[in-house]
């Protein structure tokens, strides 16, 4: 069980108690100095108050082939060491809750340095360096007695919005959360460059059709009903404009004391990164020390790749195979950009989505190869068996292969959307791909490909039927806008979000939308022909419901065959199909029928103003699972992405450690991977990898300029391990 604030606060008091030195306010003398390496920086950390325990160190240089920024935590006295830092001269100061940042001071590694941190004058200085969901907790969510919504002639709520829940779900889980961060300085305040104006409401209205994205965020926005989302928007940064501050975070306590975190620059300032991936999730000691990769998205056809060993970036190109492939983004704007004007900024036509190392130290990723319309092998009158029975006319993504050994793009035109992918552990290194509001899940049989370069045999594809006759088996079936047959098994129209493939064969897809799901596609022997799905529906609101979490978004499943998800209400979920009490197949079995499978953990975070469910702010993007211990908490650990936290969120035996990047403010990410370099080196040779995902890095601390990083999490065994 990891120590309590309270606790630590009575510590401290009975500790100066029995030390019998006077008022615990009173400076205390600096602690013996800490042993250091030639390649560290180590010291203590003092202010006005005495030893500053739980804040952080933060070391920044550009004298290396990219900017590299590495922070650690300080313990229970003050005491603080940056482990095996290049060689360079870094820019060094403190940072913290309660403190304003301490001024820079030039070090080099083999230094010892104390430091001293300068006490916040005020509560509104202090909560600067607040985590932004802090701040976006004081947003007042429209009451639950405004549902349903009334229109333009009643509350400005879409009548299409039944539920406070459901609003709550469309801004985490369809809209603003989805792409960038809410809370930071950036959104909270209206920047002077975008104008003058009567008032927030229409600062707000102005907002929303900035850029590139302005078509996209207007229409969102009309989601909610668009009177009433500025209204709340307005009402938000006009009352932080007037003073109004969020309650103060507490600082890192036990294993978060522990965390180091590096960063690195790559890419340009006008791209922006959906994730990274640097080893086989099957495997994570592929690819050990060596090239981390990048996906651009719809920014641009430039995969970024960071060697964080000499510390320096490249890039790839990336290719369509056909020439007439469009840019996926938008080609214009509603209003200019406050910050890049009337500039298109993105244009990539690859769109390169979630990639994925292979066994061999590929990286595989979903890619726009082509226009939308399929070939003929897709459609209807074709003889591959899974167009014989879900043929599909038009796909918008499908896959390309890089391999780093030969520098050579492979492009594998699918009949299906892809949008994540993921590799099962089976003797065909099968890639099971999902699409973005697809109905089908399809796959790739990679050794095939690799034998035979036969695209078309490679793949396949099947919709999602569940067993609604009970006898075990893929038979005849009803549509999805057809009642159950009881002798019939039933197709439904869940699209996979997440795909996630299990140590037993089957493979897990999260279900976006209000409740949300998960369902578990069980292929068989001879796909599509054997495929069958179970459907496992969150019981938001259902009498003596056990849960009260809806709507998922990202989620991985664990080696013992638990789902692990983040919600839209604000809770890490898991699902343990082995819970469940009643059939899982038969007329009965539609997805209401396990609700004692489901366990939730409220993320750590305050809650919106006028919700009193349980839950917080959060609004984590996706969830991945620790298999095999590469962070250092335990094998199968389940980490959020804490995008409103400013860090990852691992839940420990039913404990949140957050691991929180204090510098620069902003970090929001959409993915996760971990990788081994070195086991006999410990924490060392090991740790989690990301990178900064927001589509708009100039929302960042450092504003316009910044560039998207990489970031890697390591947890070593006390705050002072070398």
């Amino acid at each position: 069980m990891r120590t309590t604030p309270l606790k630590v606060a009575i510590g401290a008091i009975l500790a100066c108690a029995i030390a019998l030195v006077g008022a615990c306010g009173q400076q205390q003398p600096a602690p013996d100095p800490v042993p250091i390496d030639g390649d560290d920086i180590g010291g203590a950390v003092t202010s006005a108050d005495g030893p500053e325990a739980g804040v952080w160190v933060i070391v920044e240089t550009t004298d290396l082939g990219t900017r590299f920024i590495r922070s650690v935590v300080t313990d229970d006295l003050g005491r603080y060491l940056v482990p095996d830092l290049p060689t360079a001269n870094y820019d060094v100061w403190v940072r913290g809750y309660g403190l304003v940042d301490s001024p820079k001071v030039q070090a080099a590694p083999g230094e010892a340095l104390n430091l001293t941190a300068v006490v916040a004058p005020n509560a509104q200085a202090a909560a600067q360096v607040y985590p932004a969901g802090y701040w976006a907790s004081l947003i007042e969510v429209p009451a639950k007695s405004e549902f349903p919504g009334g229109g333009p002639q009643g509350n400005g709520i879409s009548p299409n919005m039944h539920s406070q829940a459901q609003w709550l779900q469309w801004l985490k889980t369809g809209s603003c959360f989805t792409c960038h961060q809410i809370g930071n300085r950036a959104t909270r305040e209206i920047p002077a460059a975008l104008g003058e104006f009567p008032g927030s409401v229409a600062a707000w209205a102005r907002r929303i059709q900035s850029g590139q994205a302005s078509v996209d965020m207007a229409r969102e926005s009309a989601m909610f009903g668009q009177s009433a989302l500025l209204e709340m928007f307005a009402s938000w940064t006009d009352r932080i404009a007037d003073g109004e501050l969020p309650p103060a975070p507490p600082r890192p306590q036990g294993l978060e004391r522990n965390v180091v975190v590096t960063l690195w620059d790559w890419a340009d300032e006008q791209t922006y990164l959906h994730d990274q991936i640097s080893s086989d999730r099957r495997n994570p000691q592929v690819n050990a020390n060596g090239l981390i990769y990048g996906s651009p998205e719809l920014s641009t056809d430039l995969m970024p790749v960071l060697d964080p060993v000499r510390h320096t970036v490249s890039q790839v190109q990336l290719t369509p195979r056909d020439p007439e492939t469009q840019p996926g983004a938008t080609q214009a704007m509603l209003q200019p950009s406050p910050y890049w004007g009337e500039e298109l900024i993105w244009d990539s036509k690859t769109n390169a989505h979630n990639p994925m190392f292979d066994g061999k130290g590929r990286v595989w990723m979903t890619a726009t190869v082509r226009p939308p319309p399929n070939p003929d092998f897709c459609k209807a009158g074709s003889s591959h068996p899974s167009a014989q029975a879900t043929p599909l006319e038009t796909s918008g993504r499908q896959v390309a292969m890089y391999d780093p050994a030969t520098g050579e793009l492979t492009h594998v035109d699918t009949c299906f959307d892809t949008h994540h992918l993921n590799f099962a552990a089976d003797a065909n290194d099968t890639l099971w791909l999902n699409g973005y509001g697809s109905t089908v899940v399809g796959w790739i049989d990679t050794r095939m490909f690799d034998e035979t370069q036969d695209e078309v045999a490679s793949q396949g594809w099947t919709a999602l039927i569940l067993d609604t006759n009970g006898n075990g088996m893929r038979d005849e079936y009803v549509g999805p806008d057809y009642p159950v047959d009881p002798t019939k098994d039933k197709q439904i129209a869940d699209a996979f979000y997440a795909v996630a493939p299990a140590v037993d064969g089957s493979v897990w897809g999260s279900i976006l939308g209000f409740p949300g799901a998960v369902v578990r596609l069980d292929p068989g022997s001879n796909p599509p022909a054997t495929a069958l799905a179970e459907r496992y529906e969150l019981p938001w609101d259902e009498p003596n419901a056990p849960v009260n979490g809806y709507s998922p978004r990202g989620m991985d499943i664990d080696r013992n065959g638990v789902a692990w998800m983040g919600l839209g209400s604000g809770h890490m979920a898991s699902f343990d199909r082995s819970k469940c009490n009643g059939p899982l197949n038969g007329p009965n079995a539609l997805g209401r029928h396990c609700p004692e499978g489901w366990t939730l953990y409220p993320e750590p975070l305050p809650q919106f103003k006028n919700v009193t469910d349980s839950g917080s702010a959060e609004g984590s993007y996706y969830t991945w699972v620790d298999q095999f211990d590469t962070l250092g908490l335990g094998p199968n650990t389940p980490i959020n992405t804490g995008n409103l936290s400013e860090g990852l969120l691992a839940l420990d035996d039913g404990e949140w450690v957050v691991l929180r990047v204090p510098y620069p403010m902003g970090f929001y990410v959409k993915g996760m991977d971990g990788r081994i370099d070195d086991p006999s080196l410990g924490w060392k040779g090991k740790g989690v990898w990301t990178a900064i995902g927001t589509r708009a890095p100039f929302h960042m601390e450092t504003g316009q300029g910044t560039l998207p990083k990489v970031v890697h999490f390591q947890v070593r065994p006390d705050p002072l391990a070398k």
